[in-house]
């Protein structure tokens, strides 16, 4: 296979992954699961798949001082943070806006790689977040199929899980991963994450017991949250090969599959705004994206 092509097969691949994630996420807050259970069971489970994983490559997340800050940012930026959030607006949001506004990721990244010297400055590119942000003025329009205009206060609440994968993203191309591979990465992330997040679930009184019957919801989340690995550790494989700018390319297909998946699995209506908000975010990303991705093809993931 044409080595070049890897990068892009794995954004596909990642953003129908986190697509489907977003229909089953909207299933499992449906229940009225507060966020912080969720996020703790989401890191368990990770915990578990990954940690399996490592264990046949004989391999095991690193912890020294250097690991321990990176998977304590990596936490609070890839779920922690953005998951408090998402979840409580899925709930009052259809799961087709979510995808939508998840296409702002390239949006909040490029100016943020602006800032720390990843990226120069480009009228053209800046031009597209103009546009990117007209795509959500039109998803809040009266006639975008939105079931209630009270409800638009938690478009602000979805679009800060974007602007926190953003920093994300940043924080690894410019940082690396300290010599750990993607899944010994987020194996770590999620274990401090575990014990970070358990005291502030029971402390809320969310705490989900998993001896109880299991609903179909349950079910989801563990299928979301399976998900959300698979994804979150090709994010960063793909940060450290082709940049923090060229992988939020994601958002196209988180969208595109999202919107699809939640047509597909919630049978949700849609009207034609909703798609001239897709083209216009659509339209925002492949302005915000440099006309030449870099696309590193060094083996060794964290190498900057």
């Amino acid at each position: 296979m044409n080595v070049s092509l890897i990068p892009y097969i794995v954004l596909i691949l990642m953003g129908a992954a986190w697509g489907l994630s977003i229909p089953l996420t909207k299933i499992t807050v449906s229940t009225g699961y507060g966020q912080f259970g969720l996020i703790f069971w989401q890191f368990f489970i990770a915990v578990i798949v990954l940690g399996f994983i490592l264990l046949l490559r004989r391999k095991r997340p690193i912890f020294e001082r250097k690991t321990i800050f990176l998977f304590i940012v990596l936490a609070l930026l890839g779920t922690i943070f953005p998951n408090s959030a998402s979840y409580v607006a899925t709930y009052y949001l259809p799961a087709s806006f979510i995808a939508i506004l998840i296409a702002t990721v390239p949006m909040f990244s490029f100016p943020m790689a602006m800032l720390m010297g990843l990226e120069k400055k480009d009228f053209r590119r800046i031009s597209g977040l103009f546009i990117g942000l007209l795509g959500i003025v039109i998803l809040t329009t009266p006639e975008a199929s939105f079931p209630d205009r009270h409800l638009l206060i938690f478009i602000p609440l979805a679009l800060l899980a974007p602007f926190f994968y953003a920093i994300e993203g940043n924080y690894v191309d410019k940082y690396g991963t300290a010599g750990q591979d993607p899944i010994q990465t987020f194996t770590g992330a999620s274990i401090l994450g575990t014990f970070m997040i358990l005291p502030v679930t029971i402390s809320t009184g969310q705490w989900i017991d998993p001896f109880q019957p299991w609903p179909i919801e349950n079910y989801t989340h563990v299928a979301s949250s399976c998900c959300h690995a698979f994804a979150y550790c090709t994010y960063v494989w793909l940060v450290s090969r082709a940049g923090a700018v060229f992988t939020a390319q994601v958002a196209y297909f988180v969208t595109a599959w999202g919107v699809a998946w939640s047509i597909l699995i919630l049978g949700e209506e849609t009207s034609r705004y909703l798609w001239l908000s897709v083209a216009f975010m659509l339209f925002g990303m492949f302005l915000v994206l440099p006309k030449n991705n870099r696309v590193k093809t060094t083996s060794n993931v964290g190498a900057h």
